[in-house]
């Protein structure tokens, strides 16, 4: 490996291992935060439905790495400890995971006052009635945050989300290594990397083309592009980001499935990875939620206020790597982010198809929908 690309590994490695961009593209491991006197007992029950939290001016946290620190890797984060001094609550235990499987198995184990979660595990939490409606006229800066965003959690008229952070996918090739990098190239390639998620099957359904709904597949459509993805089954699948940089920094990469913030990552250690040419992409968006039986919703909703405010909205992307659903956020240490994602561009977003749990219960031209289950199966026997 030559000098740049051992440079190139090193500062990249050392960004991604502040905990930067966890939900974007997790890595496999959880970390749980207790306060000194918070004292919970695990429910040990697989599937439990969840029971009333703390009613003293505590919360119970559940969130991605990085969505929601201390100030513990740096006092630019601490906005958790800024919380506390604002507004008298306190943050009795917050727990932090890295994957969305780790997210979904943490929130049957015990029951949190607020929750982040993405669009599959929304879906979910709102069916099982795990989460409770929000009230939006008393979350002060609700309106700041994108309709569309908002409209993503929001059932039967009734909001059940408070959308944070959200990014969107492109595909990456190295200009060095490969000439003029294609779909085509990246889905037959053994040299490529995919983020491991189900998910990905719609990035699948959009690369193969027959498909108009990429998270609305029939089974035929599913299987158009499972077999896209079938193609080469000895292409990497990932899950930690610093994986991914070091595939590109020592060559073993020449296409990947990234988000902008991990290109302009590559780009900035001096590789030379250039955008793929796609008419549409997907995204996803991350939101706030509020436990089902939390008997006092007062500091809950301190806490959904706080996460809607153009400050902590700010922290949050610049520390993620993420873009925020309040764009008055845009300004300060999250510009570069909200310029990397396009905040406010709707040529841009125009082309993000935002995710949804994949629903068995519509129809698309040439049947019924799968449902996200039978996705989740086609991915584990693709990866075996």
């Amino acid at each position: 490996m030559n000098r740049r690309r051992t440079y190139a590994l090193a500062l990249a490695a050392a960004v991604l291992a502040t905990g930067t961009a966890a939900a974007a593209d997790p890595a496999p491991s959880t970390t749980a935060t207790t306060r000194p006197s918070a004292k919970a007992t695990p429910n040990p029950t697989p599937t439990p439905t969840p029971t009333a939290t703390q009613s003293d001016g505590t919360l119970q946290i559940l969130t991605y790495r990085g969505y929601a620190e201390y100030g513990g890797v740096s006092p630019k984060v601490n906005w958790v400890g800024n919380f506390e001094k604002e507004t008298g609550c306190r943050i009795a235990r917050l727990d932090t995971v890295q994957t969305a499987e780790e997210m979904a198995d943490r929130v049957t184990q015990r029951p949190y006052d607020v929750i982040t979660a993405g669009p599959v595990l929304a879906a979910d939490l709102i069916a099982a009635k795990q989460v409770q409606p929000i009230d939006p006229a008393k979350v002060s800066d609700y309106e700041d945050l994108a309709e569309d965003f908002r409209e993503m959690t929001t059932v039967s008229g009734k909001a059940y989300g408070v959308p944070y952070l959200w990014a969107y996918h492109e595909f990456v090739y190295d200009s060095a290594r490969v000439r003029g990098g294609g779909l085509e190239q990246l889905f037959s390639s053994d040299r490529a990397a995919l983020k491991d998620t189900p998910l990905t099957i719609a990035e699948a359904a959009l690369a193969e083309g027959s498909a108009k709904e990429p998270y609305e597949l029939s089974e035929a459509e599913l299987g158009e592009a499972m077999a896209l993805l079938e193609r080469n089954k000895d292409r990497t699948y990932w899950r930690n980001p610093v994986d991914l940089v070091r595939g590109f920094a020592t060559g073993s990469l020449d296409y990947a499935q990234v988000t902008p913030y991990y290109r302009l990552l590559l780009q900035q250690a001096g590789l030379a990875v250039k955008p793929v040419s796609t008419p549409r992409t997907t995204g996803w968006v991350d939101s706030w939620m509020l436990g089902a039986n939390v008997p006092d919703t007062a500091c809950a909703y301190r806490w959904l206020n706080w996460v809607t405010a153009a400050g902590a909205q700010r922290d949050a992307a610049a520390w993620a790597g993420m873009a925020p659903a309040n764009s008055k956020a845009c300004k300060g240490r999250a510009k570069a982010m909200c310029e990397a994602y396009g905040v406010g561009d709707a040529k841009r977003l125009g082309r993000v198809v935002f995710a949804t749990r994949p629903p068995g219960d519509c129809r698309a031209e040439d049947g019924e929908c799968t449902d996200y289950r039978v996705w989740a199966d086609r991915w584990s026997e693709l990866l075996k």
